[in-house]
């Protein structure tokens, strides 16, 4: 199980960097280019988004049917054993979560400089004429 989040983690450390890649300014050249080559990446990339809703609902599943430890019959070891568990399971959930919203992020900068530069070009055309 660890596998998984592991490689969660890892491709929400390379969203952030992209998404911090993409909003740092640059000469247009490399922008455009760098764009180009994320606007590649983002359909392939797109399997972390079923990939983390899979995932949530296995931490939802493994929530439901946990058992509790709340009552004076739980040693302090079941009960902090318990507690690691929830945070565990809060901090795969907020993995998700960040890597669903930073797909999106990133999607959505491409989408915006590609718009930008399609009205540039008729800005362009438009001052031609």
């Amino acid at each position: 199980m660890g596998l998984q989040w592991m490689i969660i983690a890892y491709v929400v450390a390379a969203e952030a960097a992209v998404a911090v890649l993409l909003t740092l300014p640059s000469p247009k050249l490399l922008k455009r280019r760098l764009v180009s080559l994320v606007s590649m990446i983002l359909q392939p990339a797109l399997f972390i988004i079923p990939f983390a809703g899979f995932q949530l609902l296995d931490i939802y599943w493994k929530n439901e049917h946990r058992l509790m430890c709340t009552s004076d019959v739980c040693t302090a070891a079941e009960r902090d054993r318990y507690e690691k568990a929830i945070y565990k399971a809060q901090r795969n959930v907020v993995l998700c979560a960040s890597a669903c919203f930073l797909y999106w992020c990133i999607f959505r900068i491409c989408k915006y400089y590609k718009d930008l530069e399609s009205l540039e070009e008729i800005e362009k055309r438009y001052k031609e004429e």
